[in-house]
């Protein structure tokens, strides 16, 4: 008889540490989830992850505290799971609903009160409105967190409940099993739910939440009351996730659709981010125009990128010496490969980390509609399919390192990365990264980075040039040009030695390829500042590997952007 009650026991709380393990690995994708998807949604790709982890962490506190106030823990944790699951499972459609008609607001206001569209209202309650939607994250992130936090000392009293007694090593066997499970958690999410819709995630941990309560009701249905409401929320909840699993990725399109200007016409998620295009149809015969954004952030349209394009590419090639080998940092979307192909060179070496990104600009007939398909195919020219260029899929910072042991040389370098947005990114625009690529430069070769706008964040672009220059560049300038898409933008150039590219460039009359915007004369003046630009900036800080300066410079530049477009 004692042995039965024994072997009871014994089933009953390995049943406990295996919920409650289960719960830990929900807890940190539900982290991971609500994290990756608000970065999406606003922007800011670190700062944002690292505050919503942030703030379910210390949620997570207030809810352990506030777990004491839980007089019957049996039926308080039943009632939690089934919390914890509605919230997991809906938290990202209730934001992108939210978000999506803020934005959509004042063109509804627009269109009540027959306002010409040319002086949409804005400011004011619209603003004050705006802004509260894009803290949505931060307030589920919170109450996630507390709920969630709230798991752990319920399982603990009911562990000394079912025992009977005060239990030695209760908090240390708990936290085992949370550790493990939160260990367990992200492996799933690293190797499996980053690969599926956002939506499918949710449903899919808001299942286990649900399984997890369910198992816990049936084994101690006998400490429990209100057992069929109880079956029926779950029930209930059940339909929601299916719900959610089949039909959430398209409603949360919808919704997503409503956070870009144009009609989006295709969205993926790779493991390393959220590919998105648009389109704007324009009546009248005229072609639409396309935008491609990546983690919320435009990239590029169709109206304006050979702008863009031809002022990356075309300075620093005419002012090589020779264009037999050309290396390209980033450039995914293969249209500085584009340009760089003109050039005829025997061979060009493009290192982009994300396979699914090329891939889906080297054959999009596999990924898209056929009228994208056709669009995509004019923008690239097929450049990824030349014979000449070899693709390598790995972080650059690595990557380079890998051509150094080749000994590779280039005679001319092309870094075309997005801006430093995260210190991820900060790291590929440090004096560390651009020394090893004086290394793999020609000694009359040219070097030109990509280097953000000089009105909007002029510390950021100025940095970008100080720590070229500390790379042992001789000589190093910057130019510009206003791109409608995106304004003002900058890039930097350099020369190991000789001349500086803007001497070289000084007596040009005609370009050596054929361009579509850029002329000799527009190239030379693109040189030239206004007044008094780089006045004071000798505060400006070198951007040193470690240092985060150029991520803040340009947080610090994007965040003033926006509130004053508030």
């Amino acid at each position: 008889m004692l042995n039965t009650k024994k072997i009871k026991l014994l089933i009953d709380d390995c049943l406990l540490i295996l919920i409650m393990a289960t719960l830990a690995c929900c807890g940190l994708i539900y982290e991971y989830l609500l994290s990756h998807y608000s970065a999406r949604v606003l922007g800011s790709v670190e700062t944002v992850i690292y505050a919503i982890i942030g703030i379910m962490i210390v949620s997570m506190g207030f809810g352990a505290f506030a777990a004491k106030k839980v007089k019957d823990a049996f039926q308080g944790f039943v009632i939690l799971e089934i919390l914890v699951a509605f919230i997991g499972c809906s938290a990202t459609l209730f934001i992108a609903s939210i978000i999506g008609f803020t934005q959509t607001l004042p063109q509804l206001v627009s269109e009540t009160y027959q306002i010409p569209i040319d002086i949409l209202p804005q400011g004011g309650w619209l603003a004050r409105i705006s802004w509260l939607s894009i803290q949505l994250p931060y307030v589920f992130a919170f109450i996630l967190g507390f709920l969630i936090g709230m798991e752990i000392p319920l399982i603990a009293r009911i562990r000394e409940r079912i025992y009977g007694q005060h239990l030695a090593h209760n908090t240390g066997t708990i936290y085992g099993a949370d550790y493990i499970g939160a260990g367990v958690g992200a492996a799933i999410w690293v190797l499996f739910m980053l690969k599926i819709e956002i939506s499918q995630a949710a449903a899919l941990t808001a299942s286990l939440n649900l399984i997890a309560g369910f198992i816990f009701l049936v084994r101690f249905r006998r400490y429990l009351k209100h057992i069929k409401y109880i079956l029926l929320a779950n029930f209930t909840l059940l339909l929601l996730v299916i719900a959610v699993f089949e039909f959430g990725g398209g409603w949360q399109k919808q919704m997503q659709d409503l956070l870009y200007l144009d009609k989006v016409v295709y969205q993926t998620q790779t493991p390393y981010q959220n590919l998105v295009f648009t389109e704007r149809k324009l009546g009248g015969g005229l072609e639409p125009i396309y935008n491609f954004y990546i983690n919320g952030r435009l990239q590029f349209s169709s109206l304006d990128e050979k702008i863009y394009h031809d002022f990356l590419v075309h300075p620093a090639m005419q002012a090589s010496n020779k264009h037999d080998n050309i290396l390209i940092i980033g450039g995914g979307d293969g249209l500085a490969l584009r340009e760089v192909l003109k050039w005829q060179p025997k061979t060009v070496t493009l290192v982009d980390l994300d396979p699914n990104l090329v891939a889906l600009f080297k054959s999009p007939e596999n990924k898209l509609p056929p009228y994208l398909t056709k669009k995509i195919k004019r923008l690239t020219q097929n450049s990824f399919n030349d014979p000449r260029v070899n693709v390598r899929h790995e972080d650059a910072f690595i990557g380079i390192d890998k051509l150094l042991q080749e000994n590779k040389i280039f005679d001319t370098i092309i870094v075309d990365l997005p801006d430093p947005s995260h210190p991820d990114l900060n790291k590929l625009y440090s004096v560390n990264f651009y020394y090893r690529l004086n290394h793999l430069l020609n000694a009359d070769g040219v070097m030109v980075v990509q280097s953000t706008s000089p009105f909007h964040a002029k510390n950021a672009f100025v940095s970008i040039a100080k720590t070229v220059k500390k790379a042992n560049f001789r000589f190093v300038e910057q130019y510009h040009e206003n791109i409608p898409s995106f304004g003002e933008w900058g890039w930097t150039i350099a020369t190991k030695q000789g001349k500086s590219v803007s001497s070289r460039l000084k007596n040009l009359v005609k370009l050596d390829v054929e361009t579509t915007w850029l002329t000799p004369r527009l190239l030379q003046s693109s040189f030239v500042f206004n007044k008094d630009f780089y006045k004071n900036t000798q505060k400006v800080k070198i951007n040193y590997l470690g240092s985060n300066q150029l991520y803040l410079y340009h947080q610090t530049a994007w965040e003033r952007e926006t509130e004053l477009s508030y």
